[in-house]
């Protein structure tokens, strides 16, 4: 279990991408992870696209922490490429109520295995969760495992919940 920074803040992360791999990763890091006064931090990667200029700013160090008084807003979430999820919004309204967690959200374009492995060093992350999407040892090698890059590299512990 993660320990409280030096400010005694717990900065947990979960790693969203919409899928319900992912969901079960959120509903996890509720149930058995964060606890009251946690700051949640949603941590989403975007490939490349269409609108990469628009983009260019934040290509190397991500989206301004947005908040998630702004993250449950349609217009702003379309603005940085990513179309609001009223489950997602639901359980993370709901467990911010309940234990009373800071919630913000961090958007990266990219590499999800070295943007998310960047995304908890620079966010301080104490630990991260994320789902998985249970490729086969064929599926994992021909197309790599994010899950298993970030078991490897990142900084601080990883907790991969399975989706079935």
């Amino acid at each position: 279990m993660a320990g409280a920074g030096p400010d005694g803040e717990r900065r947990i992360g979960v790693a969203m991408d919409y899928s319900d791999s992912s969901k079960k990763a959120l509903e996890w890091a509720v149930d058995n992870l964060l606890r009251h006064g946690d700051t949640l931090v949603v941590v989403h990667v975007l490939h490349h696209g269409g609108e990469e200029a628009k983009h260019t700013l934040w290509a190397k160090s991500g989206s301004p922490l947005i908040p998630l008084s702004e993250f449950r807003e349609p217009e702003v979430m379309k603005n940085y490429g990513v179309k609001a999820d009223a489950e997602v919004l639901d359980m993370i309204d709901t467990a911010a109520r309940q234990k009373q967690l800071k919630v913000v959200a961090k958007l990266y374009w990219g590499d999800a295995r070295e943007k998310l492995c960047d995304g908890v060093e620079e966010l301080k992350i104490d630990s991260l969760v994320m789902g998985s999407r249970g490729l086969g040892p064929i599926q994992r090698i021909l197309m790599g495992s994010v899950t298993n890059y970030v078991l490897s590299h990142a900084p601080c512990p990883v907790t991969v919940v399975k989706g079935k």
